[in-house]
Order: C-alpha cells, then structure tokens, then sequence
C-alpha cells in the first residue's frame, strides 16, 4: 500500500497517543517512509475519548489529516462506536477483544482482535497493552516492520522501561503474527 491512513482509538490513559507517535516515528526515522500524526482528545486527562491519526507513505504527504482510515485499531467500546463508521469498506479493523464488542460494520472490513489488557497484565502492568496492540498491529499488518518499531519504542518509552515495553511489543507481535482468525465482515 503506497498511502496507509491509520486511526488509533481509546480511552485517556491506555497511551492512545504513544502508541500513534510510535508507529510514525518507526515509519519516518527508521524505516525510510513519511508519515503526519495528528491527535485529538476530550476535555478531561483520563477517561475521555482520544485517537490519534497517522498517515504514512512512500511518497510526501500532502494532507496531513485522516478523512477515512483504512486500518482502524480500536481499545475501547466508545472508541469503536466513534470511529468505526469512517472506515473504509474494504478496511482493517484491530480491537481490544476484552473491551469491544464488534457490530453494525461495512460489508468487506477485515477484523481481527487481541486480549492486550490481559496479556499487558500477565506481563506485570496494564500500563503496556498500548505497545502489546502496537505489536499486534505490526504483525497484522507488516506497515511498517518489526526491526523499525522496537527500535521506535526503544526511544519513545521512559528510561528504565525498554525491557518491559519491548517485551510487550513482541507478545503482541507474536499473536499478530501467527492469529490466523481474522474475519472478513458480511
């Protein structure tokens, strides 16, 4: 795919915004792409709505924001209500399958979930299901590559956590990557 427009879509506090800024700065510093992120959130720190958009490709972007992502990943109920309705038919849609129950999606849209709040906290902290879905997404979807957004999260995460980030990323790379249940909506 030559142009890739990317929504990232939950809750304050599930590092929404990390996540996108992740997967962009992969695409950009490390893997030779363009990529534009923009963010946007609700009034309140915690809790409210947020998503952040990223469009990468191979070529300049010219138009920075995201009108119909064609990959959709989704870590709250609110966030898929949202958002789901601005993916393209033949889209990618990513959930938490924890937390969103799928419904009412356009004909042709590829699905495909992952428990990263479980598996965030069999690690030891759900503070790292964003990077587990980060790496579900890599895998799912080979956007950008694996080697671009280890080496994205090595500098993005706080000092101190890398380890444990990267640990993350490969658990839901691991699942990405071998989860051969993605369905195709009718």
């Amino acid at each position: 795919m030559d142009l890739v427009e990317l929504k990232v879509g939950g809750f304050g506090g599930q590092g929404i915004i990390l996540a996108g800024l992740i997967i962009g700065k992969a695409a950009t510093l490390f893997d030779n792409q363009h990529s534009a992120m923009t963010q946007s959130f609700g009034p309140e720190a915690r809790g409210s709505a947020c998503s952040s958009q990223v469009i990468i490709s191979k070529n300049r972007i010219l138009y920075p924001y995201v009108r119909r992502p064609n990959i959709l990943v989704v870590m709250s109920q609110e966030a898929f209500t949202k958002f789901s309705p601005s993916l393209v038919p033949d889209g990618t849609l990513l959930y938490e399958s924890d937390l969103v129950e799928l419904a009412n999606l356009p004909a042709g849209v590829k699905t495909a979930g992952i428990p990263c709040t479980r598996i965030a906290e069999e690690l030891g902290t759900k503070i790292v299901a964003n990077i587990v879905m980060v790496g579900f997404f890599t895998g799912q979807t080979g956007v950008v590559s694996r080697e671009a957004i280890r080496k994205a999260i090595e500098n993005s995460v706080p000092r101190g956590t890398e380890k444990l980030n990267l640990e993350a990323f490969e658990r839901g790379y691991t699942f990405g990557s071998s989860d051969a249940k993605q369905r195709v909506a009718s």
